[in-house]
């Protein structure tokens, strides 16, 4: 059960707490302050993954055959779930006259 909670839990709130602060962010701001808070975000999720891989691994000592690759395969499609998110936003602030530019 932990390699639940720890390898597709964990990522997923990580990554749902992050799109959700770069949606408030892109709601408030410009979106280069979204892209900003996007490549700031990519930094800390990959310190939170490499936090989860140690605290699975060392900690409580799980097998890191299984567990990594879970890990790993939830952070990732979390992340581009997390990517198109924020880009439908942003397309949807996106102003008329840029809409009318782009063919």
């Amino acid at each position: 059960m932990i390699y639940v909670y720890l390898g597709i839990i964990a990522p997923i709130l990580l990554n749902a707490l992050h799109a959700i602060v770069g949606v408030l962010i892109l709601k408030n701001n410009h979106s280069v302050t979204s892209l900003g808070f996007t490549g700031i975000s990519f930094l800390t999720k990959s310190i939170g993954l490499l936090f989860l891989t140690w605290f699975g691994i060392k900690v409580l000592e799980l097998d890191f055959k299984i567990y990594v690759p879970i890990l790993t395969f939830f952070w990732f499609i979390t992340h581009i779930v997390e990517g198109l998110f924020i880009q439908h936003y942003i397309k949807k602030k996106e102003s008329p006259l840029i809409k009318s530019i782009q063919l």
